[in-house]
């Protein structure tokens, strides 16, 4: 496989197209359309794969785990896409200069009213659609503290804190009604059976 050309489609504000050209395994030219949210800063070089290692994610999601109610911290939130709400955890793209922790300290007070009092690991950047996006995202396992609230919500944001038990966590997987963004399912369903985060 090797690429030959990317092309960037569209010039928007937080998401674009590109189209890549490129050869292969039996030599054959073909073409693969994506969106990414980082403009060319990630979008990699003709013959020059990515070095893991230097990608800065476009966001973050924080894994918050409440120190004194003892739960895990979720959001319901309704996103437009979807046109209907989904659980998930906090997150969003980082502001300039912010490094991941300042960014994940600011996005959970800003969904959720609590305080992040300790990062205890950080992933580096990891995807979840690369067949059609680029996007990379850190996860910030993180415990927090304070009392939940939506007052420093934007007015484009429907969000719902959740504070979860293991048992809780095990009941809202099983039920049928609920839509889960990737990562919280995987999340959810590690905590349900095992009880860590």
């Amino acid at each position: 496989m090797q690429i030959k050309n990317i092309q960037q489609i569209t010039a928007m504000r937080h998401l674009n197209m590109f189209l890549v050209q490129y050869v292969d395994k039996v030599g054959k030219d073909k073409a693969w359309e994506f969106a990414s949210r980082s403009g060319t800063r990630n979008v990699h070089q003709q013959n020059h794969p990515r070095d893991p290692s230097d990608v800065m994610p476009d966001a973050v999601v924080v894994v918050p785990f409440h120190t004194q109610e003892k739960k895990l911290v979720i959001i319901r939130e309704f996103r437009v896409v979807l046109g209907g709400y989904q659980y998930g955890f906090p997150a969003g793209l980082l502001d300039p200069g912010e490094n991941m922790e300042q960014a994940g300290k600011r996005e959970l007070f800003e969904e959720t009213g609590l305080t992040m009092t300790r990062v205890v690991r950080q992933s580096p950047a990891v995807y979840s659609s690369s067949g059609m996006t680029d996007e990379s995202v850190c996860l910030l396992y993180a415990e927090c503290e304070g009392r939940p609230s939506d007052a420093h919500t934007e007015d484009s944001e429907d969000i719902e804190t959740h504070l979860l038990t293991r048992e809780g966590a095990g009941r809202l997987l099983s039920g049928s009604d609920a839509v889960f963004d990737v990562k919280t399912w995987l999340v959810l369903q590690t905590f349900a059976v095992h009880g860590v985060f």
